[in-house]
């Protein structure tokens, strides 16, 4: 199964060709989002089982919140596509965990795209960001966005933050695994089958559109259970086959339960009730502004002062959201007096 978790991969990370020059056509991206802005119901996560209750699948459809992350960092191309497929297999092997539970995924790469890193929650949460927005190598001499190039060659390095218990937190469990092609599903379908010695096959796809939208976004991920007959594994493949590549499934117009049904031909597929809408965040703004006043009061009432007078104001960016907010002085020296002064 971890060979054709690989192909499986190889085949559905793909983005469609887009001509350059790319960059000119950022405002055109933007407009369209905003038509679409209203279609962000269309997102949906969901979890079935097989009927022989062998195997395991999620299926996302997650366009409006790529698009979102995307529009966050002004991402180039490349770096669209990278990003999008990290938010969506993150994603995937952070939902309908147990309640307060987090995953981390963090790509540390040489590459241009200057590394990648994604949280999401068992809600369907997930947020992101990379190094390098701009990061745009040329295409591949198949005509395909480089992400294994953008991304490089280095380090996956995977954190589950297991939820407080009576006994407190406990420690999370982190996997390492070197970084094998840098297109991001098959380096995660590797590192589930090599260090959490899970037996999964994970697609993920982001197409573009020439005007720099995102076409479409999803992924899936199957786990087959230990126990697990042959003739299951050996129908699973041929599915994983004959589906074809996650984005031409997503640009067919299929939902998340018609490509799990296409996945799970011939095995069954009992509909778990678990579904969920994925969202980009969270980054609650009081929270945020909250904890950003608290993080410059750090510098120090001295260093508040200085940094006032040379530029006017304080103005603090979220990496994740890259939502910036401003605060005056007087803020700040709030904080630092709350604290017991500098």
């Amino acid at each position: 199964m971890a060979g054709g978790a690989a192909v499986l991969a190889r085949a559905a990370a793909s983005c469609l060709h887009v001509q350059r020059p790319l960059l000119a056509r950022r405002a055109a991206r933007q407009a369209h989002t905003a038509v679409r802005a209203s279609a962000a119901a269309q997102d949906e996560c969901m979890r079935s089982i097989s009927d022989n209750g062998q195997v395991s699948i999620l299926v996302v459809k997650g366009t409006e919140l790529v698009q979102e992350a995307c529009d966050r960092h002004k991402t180039s191309p490349t770096a669209s596509a990278a990003l999008g497929r990290a938010l969506l297999g993150t994603l995937l092997m952070g939902a309908f965990r147990e309640e307060g539970e987090k995953t981390q995924v963090t790509f540390k790469g040489d590459g241009p795209l200057g590394g990648i890193q994604v949280i999401a929650d068992a809600s369907g949460m997930v947020k992101g960001k990379v190094g390098n927005p701009a990061a745009d190598p040329p295409l591949r001499p198949d005509g395909k966005l480089n992400v294994g190039a953008a991304v490089g060659r280095g380090v996956l390095a995977v954190v589950r933050s297991l939820p407080y218990t009576s006994r407190g937190y406990e420690t999370p469990y982190t996997g390492m695994v070197p970084i094998h092609s840098g297109e991001i599903a098959e380096d995660l379908a590797r590192y589930l089958v090599d260090s959490e010695q899970v037996q999964s096959a994970l697609g993920l796809g982001v197409s573009i559109s020439k005007d720099l939208s995102i076409k479409a976004a999803g992924g899936f991920l199957i786990q087959v259970l230990p126990f697990a007959e042959d003739e299951t594994i050996a129908q699973l493949e041929r599915n994983i086959t004959a589906a074809g590549s996650m984005t031409d499934m997503l640009n067919s117009g299929m939902s998340a339960a018609d490509i799990t049904a296409r996945l799970l031909d011939g095995l069954g597929g009992n509909d778990t009730g678990f579904q969920l809408t994925p969202r980009f965040g969270p980054c609650e703004p009081a929270d945020l502004q909250d904890r950003m006043k608290s993080a410059v009061a750090l510098l120090g009432e001295d260093e508040v002062r200085s940094i006032m007078r040379e530029q006017g104001k304080i103005e603090v960016r979220c990496e994740f959201c890259a939502e910036a907010y401003s605060f005056d002085e007087s803020e700040v020296l709030a904080v630092i007096a709350a604290n017991g002064g500098a």
